[in-house]
């Protein structure tokens, strides 16, 4: 029920509590889309994309791969107000072609896109939450759009592979979310 003091469903009030610890987080972030994030973004075509919302982006280093892959797309960063003042201050690039807008996914106005990608985002939250931000998506979506979901995979008996099962188990541990196995998307 409760890490870091907080519930579940404040997990990012205990992650963003401080500063330093703020950074720490979005630092881990930023070096995972850093490594991954090209593949990530060139495992399918996404040039019939012309706008593309990260939701919870964080620094934007996914997005930036986005951009670089696709530079006729308009990137957008959704993201809370203190992630996004965050990522301003320390992550913004002077060559930057992409936006950050600040709000929360589940209560806050988004910005209407031909695709939305939630990257490592789904596995945060317990099943209701998934399903309440999942149902919002299709309404907003330009005609012919979609959303891009970025999840570590579980195999379909969920024995493997390790890495995703370490993650399931992080999850578990501290926001009640869970890695799943494609049958569960």
């Amino acid at each position: 029920e409760k890490t870091f003091g907080h519930s579940s469903d404040e997990l990012f009030e205990a992650v963003y509590r401080s500063e330093d610890e703020m950074q720490k987080f979005m630092g881990l972030m930023n070096s995972t889309w850093v490594i991954d994030g090209h593949d990530v973004v060139t495992a399918f075509d996404l040039s019939p994309f012309k706008t593309v919302v990260d939701l919870g982006g964080c620094t934007g280093a996914l997005a930036r791969e986005v951009s670089k892959a696709y530079p006729d797309s308009s990137v957008t960063v959704f993201d809370l107000p203190k992630v996004v003042e965050m990522a301003k201050k320390h992550y913004l690039e002077a060559d930057d072609t992409i936006s950050f807008q600040e709000g929360d996914f589940f209560s806050s106005e988004i910005p209407a896109a031909d695709v939305y990608i939630l990257a490592r985002i789904i596995h945060d939250w317990k099943e209701e939450r998934c399903v309440q931000l999942l149902k919002r998506l299709p309404s907003l979506c330009q005609p012919g759009g979609g959303v891009l979901i970025v999840e570590a995979l579980l195999f379909e008996n969920k024995r493997g592979p390790v890495m995703a099962q370490i993650f399931s188990l992080n999850m578990l541990v501290q926001t009640e979310g869970k890695e799943r196995p494609p049958s569960e998307y």
